[in-house]
């Protein structure tokens, strides 16, 4: 199933993080954060200003992107948890 994100809308990966610190210790999994960083899967078209004419959007798909702790709703989509988020919610494009 494809799903196209609607307006300034974008659909998020989470990035998986490391399960051992710099020092070796290995996380266990109630331990561990979820990820605040992601890919971003798909866009939508953009915003549009009081007039009608459209935002184009700062990011697009295969951007890995940094988003705020309780960013976006989650979304499962064929068996696989992704992120549904505003791009207001994304901080920062990872380069």
């Amino acid at each position: 199933m494809a799903l196209k994100p609607l307006h300034d809308r974008v659909l998020v990966r989470r990035v998986e993080s490391d399960e051992k610190t710099s020092g070796g210790l290995i996380i266990p999994d109630s331990a561990k954060e979820k990820p605040s960083e992601g890919e971003v899967i798909a866009c939508g078209e953009g915003a549009r200003k009081d007039s009608g004419e459209l935002i184009q959007m700062a990011v697009k798909a295969g951007d890995k992107i940094l988003f705020g702790k309780w960013s976006g709703t989650e979304v499962t989509l064929d068996g696989e948890e992704l992120l549904m988020m505003k791009e207001s919610d994304i901080m920062g494009i990872i380069e």
